[in-house]
Order: structure tokens, then C-alpha cells, then sequence
């Protein structure tokens, strides 16, 4: 389906970021990268029309019934402070946080989206999704996903007590992410399967851009003659984003001011 976005108004911009894995790996170090994220958000603020947040924000996320993770406070001032000044915050569950509900839909009017989307942002149309479980390989991932995405095992996970489920879950998701750490280097355009799933997509449904997190890459790699495969990389090391307007895409890097 494509979601049609507002035509951007002249001067203003989209962002796109990922992969901020915050409350890893922990507390000292991601109060400390929660605080750069809050700086780039007000960088961009003047002339932000809206922010893709796509997978991965949080290095776990289970929303029980009446209880969410703590922490985490600024960050989500931070998006309301955004959409109270009219600045769309869209929400792409990753790999790390697919656990979220409706608890930002329902405090925030954030909408969250599961799977990969077609969005029309001005002249361009635009193909977003974490990238988890996409493209050739990785069957036993996708094998996991289907088990977690699955509700009778997430309301059998929610019968645990928090203090024990968000205790197992952290300790999978920091090793998962450890794991991914190790593997996602270097490139390899000839294995690059969110590459590949890309140009599969091109030939059946073209797009001029095509952006992802989860590869932990910062990227930007031609699918076709007229079209663009980004990664959106992280913010544990690069400290990537990308930036569309009407004329220009990005791929940035932000640096925090001292």
C-alpha cells in the first residue's frame, strides 16, 4: 500500500534514523547516548516536517499490560515535545523492539508499523522498513521472528513476572546485538542481502529510494538506474541519519556539540 505523505513545503525535511539501541549496553553508556540522540533532535527541529524512527531504538522493548520499561524519560519527552509542535514521528518496530504495542500509538498518536511500507514523500517514493528477516539467508532468524511475532507466545511471555522477563529478554537482545556486531563486517556487496532483496523488489515494484536499518552499516548503494538502497547504520559508533528534501538526499552524520 502506498502511504501518501504531505508534499514537503519548501525548505522543510525528512529524517530517517535507527539503531539507537538504547539501554545498551548499560545504563552509564546509554543515558549518555539517549542525551546526543536528544541533541540531534533539536538540531533538527526548524526544519524537520518529520522523523522515521526506524527499528531498533530500544535494545528491548515488552510492553505488559500496565507496565513498560523504565527509563528512557527524555527520549519520550523529547518525541512529544516534536509532535506537539506538529512534527510527524513515525515507528518502525526492528528486530530489538517488536515487542512494542500500543503504548506510543496510545500516548503519543505515534503510529507503528510491522513491516516494511511504500511511502510517497513529495515526488519520491520511498520503500522503509527495518530490515530484519528480509532477503536471502538467515533462516534461522526468521524462524525466531515468526516464534516471537506470534501472539500466543507473547502473552505466554507476558505471564512472567518483569522483573524476570525483562531480565531474560535484555540478556538475549545484548547478546543478539553483540553477535550482530561481530558479523556485520566488512561489506560484501556480493552477499549483501538487503541489497539483494532491493533489486528483487526493483524488478517487480520500483521505488527511487529503498531505506533500512539493522545492518549497523551506514550505506548508499545503487539498486537500478534511478534508484537507491540506504542503510541508515547506528548510533552506538556512526551516529548516522539520512535527510530527504525535496531536492537532496543525505546520508549525515551528526556530531554532538560540546
Amino acid at each position: 500500500m502506498n502511504r501518501q505523505f504531505e508534499i514537503l513545503p519548501e525548505g522543510k525535511k525528512v529524517y530517517f534514523a535507527s539503531d539507537f539501541h538504547l539501554g545498551a549496553p548499560d545504563k552509564i553508556k546509554s543515558l549518555r547516548r539517549e542525551k546526543k540522540i536528544i541533541q540531534w533532535f533539536d538540531s533538527i527541529k526548524h526544519d524537520a516536517a518529520a522523523v522515521f524512527l526506524v527499528g531498533d531504538i530500544f535494545d528491548f522493548w515488552f510492553e505488559y499490560k500496565h507496565v513498560i520499561p523504565k527509563g528512557y524519560i527524555r527520549f519520550q519527552a523529547k518525541l512529544l515535545e516534536f509532535i506537539e509542535a506538529e512534527i510527524k514521528i513515525i515507528f518502525f518496530t526492528g528486530n530489538h523492539d517488536m515487542w512494542m504495542f500500543d503504548y506510543f500509538t496510545e500516548e503519543f498518536g505515534i503510529p507503528i508499523y510491522r513491516k516494511p511500507e511504500t511511502f510517497i514523500i513529495g515526488s519520491k517514493k520511498i520503500y522503509i522498513g527495518h530490515g530484519d528477516g528480509l532477503g536471502p539467508g538467515d533462516h534461522f532468524f526468521k524462524t525466531l521472528k515468526v516464534l516471537f511475532t506470534n501472539r500466543f507466545c507473547q502473552i505466554a511471555f507476558s505471564f512472567l513476572h518483569p522483573y524476570i522477563g525483562m531480565g531474560l529478554a535484555s540478556y538475549w537482545s545484548n547478546k543478539s546485538r553483540l553477535a550482530n556486531d561481530k558479523k556485520e563486517h566488512p561489506l560484501d556487496l556480493d552477499n549483501e542481502w538487503l541489497l539483494a532483496y532491493c533489486k528483487e523488489l526493483e524488478n517487480k515494484d520500483p521505488h527511487e529510494l529503498y531505506i533500512f536499518g539493522h545492518r549497523h552499516l551506514p550505506l548508499e548503494l545503487p539498486v537500478g538506474t534511478e534508484s537507491t538502497y540506504y542503510n541508515l547504520g547506528e548510533w552506538i559508533n556512526n551516529f548516522t541519519y539520512l535527510r530527504v528534501s525535496n531536492k537532496h538526499v543525505e546520508l549525515l552524520t551528526y556530531h554532538q556539540k560540546q
